[in-house]
């Protein structure tokens, strides 16, 4: 049965909802028939497959290529995508033609929008519109330069402060979900125990409604920095790496192709 918007927001207090990134139709498809819940294609695509060291070059047109090789796959998971760096806060049209290219043109079914309460005048015009918007709010990658760094948020009572009025701002606004990332864990249960709308959590500890990782962390893929709290649970780029040495000595030794 596909994933709706509907079917996350009935999920909240039942089960932990489960979410993984994705880039492309293999991967959208085997994490589908894995039984994953939601699949975003985030703008992680810039450093995970692109090459980038960060995601502030991802383009609206990357975000569309990718997305909808993702769709294509049909999967049984809702799929939502990433509006890139800075396109959220053009003005409204931009904003909306901008979701309707990666909605109607590329195939998803949401999109993720990373800002907070500043933001919410904006999301509520996009909802009204018929866009399906996800909330992100803690660590916001787009914003790295202006950071400096990543860091975990809501660990002092003004900042923890400052993420309910966002978490609130959002849900008043129309979002389906929020997504917190690296956010103190005390604060990140308290966020899920008072907003209506489920939380999936990235680094947020366990006490949020689901958990979200970048797939090429969670198996082994990721050839730099990988997050602490992306637990491995697979190491495929071993076997990656094991597959294409086979496949070179066999060439090499004129074992393959056999005769």
């Amino acid at each position: 049965m596909k994933t709706t918007t509907h079917t996350l927001r009935k999920l909240k207090g039942q089960r932990p909802i489960v979410c993984v990134t994705a880039y492309d139709a293999i991967t959208a498809r085997l994490a589908s028939e894995a039984g994953i819940d939601v699949i975003l294609v985030g703008d992680s695509v810039g450093n995970t497959m692109l090459g980038y060291e960060n995601t502030v070059p991802v383009t609206l047109d990357h975000m569309c290529h990718h997305t909808a090789a993702v769709t294509r796959a049909k999967p049984a998971a809702m799929v939502a995508a990433d509006v890139p760096f800075a396109e959220a806060h053009y003005d409204f049209e931009r904003v909306l033609r901008a979701c309707q290219r990666l909605m109607q043109e590329s195939g998803a079914e949401a999109v993720k929008i990373e800002g907070g309460a500043l933001l919410a005048p904006m999301v509520a015009r996009l909802v009204e519109a018929g866009v399906a918007v996800w909330g992100h709010i803690g660590l916001k990658p787009q914003q790295v330069h202006a950071l400096g760094r990543y860091r975990k948020f809501g660990t002092t009572p003004e900042e923890a402060e400052s993420l309910m009025a966002d978490a609130l701002a959002l849900e008043k606004a129309g979002v389906f979900a929020l997504l917190i990332e690296m956010v103190d864990h005390g604060l990140a249960r308290t966020l899920s125990e008072t907003v209506k709308v489920p939380v999936i959590g990235i680094g947020a500890g366990p006490h949020c409604d689901g958990q979200i990782l970048v797939y090429t962390d969670m198996l082994g893929l990721s050839g730099g920095y990988v997050p602490t709290f992306a637990h491995k649970f697979a190491d495929a780029g071993e076997q990656f790496k094991k597959g294409f040495a086979a496949y070179a000595d066999a060439v090499r030794e004129k074992k393959f192709p056999a005769a």
